[in-house]
């Protein structure tokens, strides 16, 4: 916000020109889509989804972890993954506790399945709705593009977590026995706290969700159909509005400003230079997919994937614009934060429930697994997406 500020004092970027710059639906969509799960979660509906998971698993801690992968990767897909991880980690750190064994396999794969899942939808992830919104790409192209490829990593490093910490996750038979009777004797029900908030919350999810997959044949904005199930469900719930705009990460919604940022790169002619530069030096449209892709990949690991991804849209938009090519810009910016501990906000949100349960996880032991991931899943998925559009 100071960077916008001095920027549009020093007139590089004139106060007329801001709308041009700031990508209003992009903000909205957020703000729209933590107002529904906000006001979900009074209702305990991710607590009701943790203890559901935990009795599939049967007491079976390898079968427990492969489930809450899955349930964490699919949830982030269509809701805020930093939500997600905030209801889920410490569903998680009992389960373990109960079980008595690390719950370090847990947390690993609870930090790597919303990265991936988040991927694979226009609205899972911050990245891909920027891209969204600047391409126009509707919510189906999405799933039929990212989305497969998403699913195939998510099936990789859901494995991967089972093999890296196999022993950590092995219990006798009479243990196993014993767990399995702790969780028979939970009731997913009782920890819902207002079945009738319970029932209309999921209602209006499957109701925004299904708007998502026609919003293109309906002719409705992505942001527009957020705010109508924000809408429906604050009115039908009557949950107190300031409460529940209390809870929004309004933090995670000012890099507004980095928009005017941008917009100065593109003022002074810096974005042109570096794209005319990239294209000069490309000789087809694969070696562009692959170049894209693993350069947002390794810089989402180190700075923050919303202003990369801004800056890269530009460069795209100007001098890039192919269909291929938004889809390793996403690919490379949403799966980027897994290499590190600062490369996304979820490793940041986990890593901070597991230090204040007394569990530390240094940088250098997250970097091992985390690069490891990040270029078997940039790697499966840059593959993928040149078999794809036939570039190979």
């Amino acid at each position: 916000m100071f960077g916008a500020s001095v920027i549009v004092y020093l007139r590089i970027v004139p106060w007329e020109k801001i709308p041009e710059y700031i990508d209003l639906g992009t903000i909205f969509l957020l703000i729209e889509m933590m107002i529904i799960v906000n006001t979900a979660r009074g209702s305990a509906l991710f607590e009701f989804i943790a203890i559901k998971t935990a009795k599939l698993a049967n007491g079976n801690p390898m079968r427990m972890l492969l489930l809450f992968s899955l349930v964490t990767g699919v949830t982030s897909a269509f809701l805020d993954n930093v939500t997600t991880v905030l209801l889920l980690t410490p569903m998680l750190l009992y389960i373990a506790s109960v079980m008595r064994i690390t719950p370090l396999p847990f947390l690993i794969a609870e930090i790597f399945s919303p990265n991936i899942g988040g991927a694979a939808t226009l609205i899972g992830d911050p990245p891909n709705i920027m891209i969204g919104s600047a391409a126009g790409l509707t919510f189906n192209e999405f799933i039929i593009n990212p989305g497969p490829i998403m699913v195939v990593n998510l099936a990789v490093v859901m494995g991967m977590p089972v093999l890296i910490y196999r022993k950590d996750l092995h219990v006798s038979p009479d243990e196993q026995a014993g767990i399995e009777k702790t969780f028979a004797n939970l009731n997913e029900r009782e920890a819902i706290r207002d079945m009738s908030l319970f029932k209309k919350s999921v209602a209006v999810i499957v109701l925004v969700i299904g708007m998502f997959f026609v919003h293109d044949l309906l002719r409705l904005e992505p942001a527009l159909v957020a705010l109508i199930g924000a809408s429906i469900l604050l009115f039908w719930s009557r949950q107190p509005p300031e409460e529940i705009f209390e809870k929004i990460e309004w933090p995670a919604l000012f890099f507004g400003g980095l928009f005017v940022v941008v917009g100065a790169l593109v003022e002074t002619g810096t974005i042109a230079a570096v794209a005319g530069f990239v294209v000069n030096n490309v000789h087809s449209e694969g070696e562009a997919m692959m170049i894209i892709a693993w350069f947002a990949a390794i810089a989402s690991a180190i700075v923050d994937n919303i202003p990369l991804t801004a800056t890269l849209i530009q460069d795209m938009g100007i001098s890039m614009d192919t269909y291929p090519l938004w889809w390793a810009l996403s690919l490379g910016a949403c799966l980027g934060g897994n290499g590190t501990a600062i490369g996304a906000s979820a490793n940041v949100v986990v890593l901070g429930i597991a230090a204040r349960s007394n569990l530390s996880i240094s940088f250098l032991e997250f970097l091992k697994v985390g690069m490891l991931v990040l270029f078997v899943t940039v790697g499966t998925g840059t593959a993928l997406l040149c078999l794809n559009f036939a570039v190979l």
